[in-house]
């Protein structure tokens, strides 16, 4: 749980939403934060923590915190 709580406060420093996640069919989706707002170092921190951005859901997404 550490890992997903850090994420979430490195989302928290680019935008702090109201509904910040979404999460269907094993995807958990952060909202309203776009690629080009997070720093390099923060993305790459992001990965290591299971987070990526995807041009599919055009969102930063998490297989592995997604829904089981």
């Amino acid at each position: 749980m550490d890992n997903l709580i850090e994420a979430l406060q490195i989302f928290m420093k680019y935008k702090n939403v109201k509904w910040p996640t979404n999460c269907s069919h094993d995807v958990l989706a952060i909202m309203d934060v776009e690629q080009s707002e997070v720093s390099k170092a923060d993305t790459k921190r992001l990965d290591e923590l299971d987070f990526f951005w995807s041009e599919e859901y055009d969102c930063f997404i998490s297989f592995h915190y997604g829904s089981a």
